[in-house]
């Protein structure tokens, strides 16, 4: 399994739980914002990981979403368009929304990523 995967989601769900909580909003948006930051590179490094395997370097290792997403249907989703749409999913809300903007603080909503992050990262074993 994807342990360092793994253990980035673990570091955003221990960052995430530093927020105060209001009705159903995080109230600190910097603990959100982080924590949507370091769930997508538990979402990286769980395709560097797969990507090592099938035999990239790390010198080789895509840098920009784009090449992450052509290797992606080159290398792992190849049969299956799902999981590069899971991915461009992922980057825009984790990524851009949640990290890059601040936009999403709504508990139920960042639970949500979070948990498809982990979902994804299972399913490209």
């Amino acid at each position: 399994m994807h342990r360092e995967a793994i253990r980035y989601l673990n570091n955003a769900k221990e960052l995430l739980s530093k927020s105060p909580i209001e009705g159903k909003v995080y109230t600190d948006v910097k603990y959100v914002k982080s924590a949507c930051g370091v769930a997508y590179l538990a979402v990286l490094e769980a395709v560097n990981e797969v990507l090592l395997q099938k035999g990239y370097t790390k010198k080789e290792l895509p840098k920009k979403v784009e090449e992450y997403e052509k290797a992606l249907k080159k290398h792992i989703s190849s049969n299956n368009g799902k999981l590069l749409k899971e991915f461009t999913m992922l980057y825009d809300a984790l990524h851009i929304a949640g990290y890059y903007r601040g936009l999403i603080y709504n508990v139920d909503a960042v639970k949500d990523y979070l948990k498809a992050a982990r979902e994804f990262i299972e399913k490209i074993k």
